[in-house]
């Protein structure tokens, strides 16, 4: 399950609408599949990683981040395609809270005689799906906020000049979040004061943050911006930003 949720946070920040969710399928103690939501939500991770494993699945087991579907959107159901494999068992780190899955697909796929666990990994599970739980349960965005306090409460120097307050290790992972979010939430204010470039700047990673803006008043504002996508907040329940 902790090689299915490493997978699944490769996705973080490239599959909405759907769940960034990870698949690892084993037979006889080796790993013939491995799959996560690929980048626009398809295919799904369990079908990626099914197609990986061939036939190597009958009888093999699957690991997955999240309850598989058992409706159909813009793909089939994912539960249908693992009980055509022939997998023999299922263990899934949470149950889907969307009412279109919300345990369906578990129990289709102990109705077709495969062995259902659920639990496995379903702390980290739950924090990794934090932004599709948001959207589901409470109609809006997973919201991450940044900020860089120093210890005497101050985000700047007097007059408001820029300085340095964090380290290497802190703008790592903010780089690293750029590239795991959906959106970036960002102020009127700090735009005009700073020209932020609001990008990842992790190597390999150059292409992977979205400059999505959404100022907090729903000013806009175009100027030197470069290719921004600006939101009403009501359409954006379930980004995680």
């Amino acid at each position: 399950m902790r090689a299915a949720l490493a997978l699944a946070r490769r996705s973080l920040g490239r599959t909405w609408p759907n769940p960034a969710v990870g698949c690892v399928i084993v037979k006889d103690g080796k790993v013939v599949g491995r799959g996560r939501t690929r980048d626009g939500g398809r295919p799904h991770a369990e079908v990626d990683a099914l197609n990986q494993a061939g036939e190597a699945a009958r009888g093999a087991t699957v690991y997955v981040t999240l309850e598989p579907c058992s409706h159909f959107g813009k793909s089939p159901p994912c539960v249908d395609a693992v009980i055509a494999s022939g997998i023999s068992r299922v263990v899934s780190a949470i149950e889907d809270p969307n009412p279109e899955v919300a345990g369906q697909g578990h129990a289709k796929l102990r109705a077709a005689g495969i062995t259902v666990d659920v639990g496995l990994g379903a702390v980290e599970a739950t924090r990794d799906h934090a932004g599709h739980f948001s959207s589901i349960r409470d109609k809006r965005p997973h919201v991450i906020l940044k900020l860089a306090v120093s210890a005497d409460d101050k985000i700047a120097a007097a007059g408001h000049k820029p300085v340095a307050i964090t380290g290497e290790a802190a703008r790592t992972r903010v780089h690293l979040l750029r590239a795991q979010c959906d959106a970036i939430l960002v102020g009127i204010g700090t735009v005009r004061a700073d020209d932020p470039l609001l990008n990842c700047r992790l190597p390999g990673m150059e292409a992977d943050a979205k400059l999505e803006l959404f100022d907090f008043e729903f000013t806009q504002f175009t100027d030197g911006l470069g290719p921004g996508i600006r939101y009403p907040m009501a359409n954006m329940p379930n980004m995680r930003c």
